[in-house]
Formats: C-alpha cells, sequence, structure tokens
C-alpha cells in the first residue's frame, strides 16, 4: 500500500474538480516525484474510469482519486427557487433546469470504479464515507484520506479507520472541504491549524491552503507534515486544464484579491472577486449542490466568452506566485526552494 513517505517529492498536486486536473498534469508530477490526483466531482463514472485507465497506462507510480461525499437532502428549496429568479432576470436565455431536491454525483458507481480499478491513493472531500466503503477500499489496497479543516473533523476521520488526513486551512482555493454545507468553515490559519491537529491524531498529515513558496513548504514539513498539497500553483501549467481565463486571471492586476463565497456553489470556496460576486454574494443561499447547478450554465457560457467577471475563478491566497511551464519543472524549481530554505 502507498505511503507518503514513498514519494521523491513530498508535494501533492490537488485534485480539482472542473477540468484543471488533467490527466497530463497527474503523469507530470507523478513521474517527477510527487502525487498527481484525478479529480472525480462532477465526472460522470465512464469518464472517470477513461481517466484512471489513461493515467495507468502512462505511469507505475501511485495517483490518487479525489470523490465527493454526498451532501444531505436540499432543506431550503424557496431560497434556491428566490436565487434562481434573481439569476434568470440577468441572464434570461439561461436554461437552469430543474432544482433536485438531491445529488449524489454518482457516488456508489465510482466507488465501485475505484475498488475496480484498485486506485492507489482515493480522497474524500465534504465529509467521511461509510465504514463499508473505507473497508471495501481497503481491501483493494487504496490508501485512503479525508480532507479535513477542524480539530473535530480530524478526530471523526480517525475514528473510521483512514489512512491519513489532508489538513485544509482557510487560504485554500476552491471549495473549503468543510463537512456540513452550511456550516461556516474555520478561520485558523493552516500552520496553526496543522499543529493542533498533530496534537490530537497519530496520523500522516498532508498540509493544504495557500502554499506557494520553498519557505513555507520548509516550515510545514518541519510542524509535521508528512506532504504539503498546491491545487493554484499548478494552475498555469502546461498540463493545466483550467481555463484560459481563469489562468489569465491570475496575473491580471485587475483581480486584486480573493474572497470565500457562496455564490457559485452554495458552498463556500475561495476565489478571484470578480463581477459575478460583487453582485450576487449576498443572494446565494447555502445549498450545495443545488446552487452549483443553478450556476453552471452562466459559467459555461462566460467560459465560452472568454469572461473571467462571470467565472468561479478559484485560487488561493498566494494566486499572484502560480508560475508557468512543464508542470515537473514547477515542482522540481518548489522543491529546489524547499531544500534551499531549509538550509537556510
Amino acid at each position: 500500500m502507498f505511503s507518503p513517505s514513498d514519494l521523491d517529492i513530498p508535494i501533492v498536486a490537488a485534485p480539482m474538480a472542473g477540468g484543471a486536473s488533467t490527466p497530463n498534469l497527474v503523469v507530470a508530477v507523478n513521474e517527477a516525484g510527487g502525487l498527481g490526483f484525478l479529480a472525480a466531482g462532477y465526472k460522470t463514472p465512464q469518464a472517470l474510469a477513461e481517466q484512471i485507465v489513461e493515467v495507468r497506462e502512462r505511469t507505475e507510480r501511485a495517483f490518487g482519486v479525489n470523490l465527493f461525499i454526498p451532501q444531505a437532502p436540499l432543506t431550503d428549496r424557496a431560497a434556491v427557487e428566490l436565487y434562481r429568479s434573481v439569476l434568470a432576470l440577468e441572464y434570461p436565455a439561461a436554461d437552469f433546469g430543474a432544482i433536485a431536491d438531491t445529488d449524489p454525483d454518482w457516488f456508489d458507481e465510482k466507488v465501485a470504479v475505484v475498488i475496480e480499478h484498485h486506485v492507489p491513493v482515493v480522497s474524500f472531500t465534504f465529509g467521511l464515507p461509510p465504514v463499508d466503503v473505507v473497508e471495501r477500499m481497503h481491501a483493494a489496497g487504496s490508501f485512503l484520506i479525508a480532507t479535513v479543516t477542524s480539530v473535530s473533523e480530524a478526530r471523526q476521520a480517525q475514528g473510521l479507520g483512514v489512512d491519513a488526513l489532508c489538513v485544509q486551512g482557510p487560504e485554500a482555493g476552491g471549495h473549503r472541504a468543510t463537512f456540513a454545507t452550511r456550516e461556516e468553515p474555520g478561520t485558523l490559519a493552516l500552520g496553526e491549524l496543522l499543529i493542533a491537529i498533530r496534537a490530537v491524531v497519530t496520523l500522516p498529515l498532508i498540509a493544504a491552503g495557500g502554499i506557494h513558496s520553498g519557505g513555507q513548504i520548509a516550515s510545514l514539513l518541519a510542524a509535521g507534515a508528512a506532504a504539503v498539497q498546491l491545487g493554484t500553483g499548478f494552475l498555469r501549467t502546461d498540463e493545466s486544464g483550467a481555463t484560459r481565463a481563469h489562468q489569465n486571471a491570475l496575473v491580471d492586476p485587475s483581480f486584486t484579491e480573493t474572497v470565500v463565497t457562496r455564490v457559485f456553489s452554495g458552498r463556500p470556496a475561495r476565489g478571484l472577486l470578480n463581477d459575478f460576486i460583487v453582485a450576487h454574494d449576498a443572494k446565494a443561499p447555502p445549498e450545495y449542490p443545488q446552487v452549483h447547478h443553478l450556476t453552471k450554465v452562466i459559467r459555461a457560457d462566460a467560459a465560452r466568452r472568454n469572461d473571467a467577471d462571470g467565472l468561479a475563478l478559484w485560487a488561493g491566497t498566494g494566486f499572484r506566485d502560480a508560475r508557468t511551464g512543464p508542470a515537473a519543472a514547477v515542482l522540481g524549481a518548489l522543491w529546489n526552494d524547499t531544500q534551499f530554505a531549509v538550509v537556510a
């Protein structure tokens, strides 16, 4: 079974749902000595299986798949309907579709795919899987990682029997991994959160959230992290599947800060402040994935028009340091900087 200590370079390319985490990125990071992740969120089981096969054909190294835990049923339909009516006034041509009470995102089917293909590393976001899923995946040889954002969540995850924790700080780009959709995420900085969780669990910890420099990586490893996880740092690489508008926004001087918002999905997520957030942030209800499905038609249209102000520009607090070039070169440069920081 995989162990974080197996990595030549203790850097994980975060799973980024929506297209950024391509098989090309996974393979490039793996072959350079890190750990690449496919993001299963929003993919069909067939698409996930095809990507797993592609990655396995191109690398003999361990790789990961991230699964979203199904969320509780819709609790405030009226609030979602109101948000839909607001968006419909602004986007009269948009077909928002029906609002479903639940959307398990093919969780059971994706679990079956992961088990069938004996994926070496599997991580979970937005909660914890059932005990039987843990048992079946362990039987298939998978190393299991739970993403946590608090000491309480870390204790729950260790009690379930996973093999490691991804400790996500508030600096992270994209969705906060809080177990409860309506819960407001914690604000304890990653370094402090890592130390607090390290004090109550014995599992290996992977630190994540706003990491963009060798100095940060060195400090987190010294504080007890077995590895670190970066997402934004790989968004501008050659292998990234992020839209051109998203990549350009990371260096566009008109985008000056990141904020945590529910406006695109109903869950708190960190991204570059843009016009859509300014216009709608106060109106979005805490209902995921219903809000995600409402706004996806708007985001898809914005992507076609290369309009960054209509996109979910997920990014961590260190977004300005995202580098261009091959992912292997970015990974190598980060690790060189880390070693220099350790020596210094």
